[in-house]
């Protein structure tokens, strides 16, 4: 009897377990998160196998197949050296995905050093780094970062370091305004009577405190770091032939924009969805945790 009894209360338990979980699953909110993420997901996988997925070499030439219209043979078409649109398209993917990513990650990372560090020491460190962020935000970002890339020459590698340079700044003032915040806690106040040190407190208080937060705001920047890779590829600065790269696949695509509209229209398409869908996961998280910018 007893036995049986506990068994009973198992399966209750499991059949809740599982009601509350279908529940969390069918509320909207929670659904239109759950699609969110999983289509960033199957991005990602796409992504990392893309060189093994494609029909066609992304690089090599074929003068053959010169602009061909989309078929079946071609789905997109193809470009004017005769490689498969719908193949460069795809490994453009992994292109501008892992170059924002890593972006996204520096930035995050490196000011919110920053900023934590110019909140919580204060004093003249606060004035010095607090200072020149504001002469780096004085400048408009696209501008400096045709100006960084332009001196470092044009490349993937300095369109990277050049948008990581202009854009960390805004990561560091809300990590500031946080940490002051923080500063003035209990928690805090409670590890220094402790004995705790300025960088312990850091590491296990603070940051720990406002991560959530500024992981949004990276959520968010994701979409805006591809259109700023797409943007300087597409001048000239960043990824070079016969790199397949969005931005680099809509400049090459000018001169054929009404003989082979495809071209364009494809990649365009392809960075449109992309931002599309991670602002779209901003949004939801933004709104989930009441994020103000």
């Amino acid at each position: 009897m007893i036995d049986e009894t506990s068994d009973k209360k198992s399966s209750l338990m499991n059949d809740s377990s599982k009601t509350s979980f279908i529940n969390i699953m069918l509320d909207k909110k929670n659904r239109k998160l759950l699609i969110y993420s999983t289509l960033i997901l199957a991005l990602f996988i796409i992504a990392l196998i893309s060189d093994k997925i494609v029909p066609y070499d992304p690089i090599k030439a074929d003068l053959t197949t010169v602009l061909l219209p989309p078929s079946s043979t071609h789905f997109f078409g193809t470009d004017n050296l005769g490689r498969d649109l719908f193949t460069r398209v795809i490994c453009g993917l992994k292109t501008s995905l892992f170059s924002s990513l890593i972006i996204t990650a520096f930035i995050f990372s490196f000011g919110m050093i920053i900023g934590v560090t110019a909140g919580y020491y204060g004093g003249i460190i606060d004035d010095i780094l607090m200072k020149i962020t504001v002469i780096l935000q004085s400048f408009p970002s696209l501008i400096l970062a045709i100006a960084v890339a332009g001196m470092l020459g044009p490349s993937l590698k300095n369109t990277i370091i050049a948008i990581c340079i202009i854009n960390w700044t805004k990561y560091a003032r809300m990590s500031r305004s946080l940490a002051i915040s923080a500063k003035e806690s209990n928690y805090i106040k409670s590890a220094l009577l402790c004995g705790a040190k300025g960088y312990q407190i850091i590491l296990t208080d603070i940051i720990p405190n406002i991560a959530s937060t500024l992981l949004v705001m990276a959520m968010l920047d994701i979409g805006g770091m591809i259109l700023e890779i797409a943007g300087l590829c597409f001048l000239g600065l960043g990824a070079q032939p016969p790199t397949p790269e969005w931005g680099l696949m809509m400049n090459e695509a000018r001169k054929y924009i009404y003989n082979a509209p495809w071209m364009i229209i494809f990649p365009g398409i392809a960075i449109l969805s992309v931002v599309f869908l991670f602002n779209l996961l901003g949004d939801e998280l933004r709104d989930r945790f009441d994020i103000k910018q």
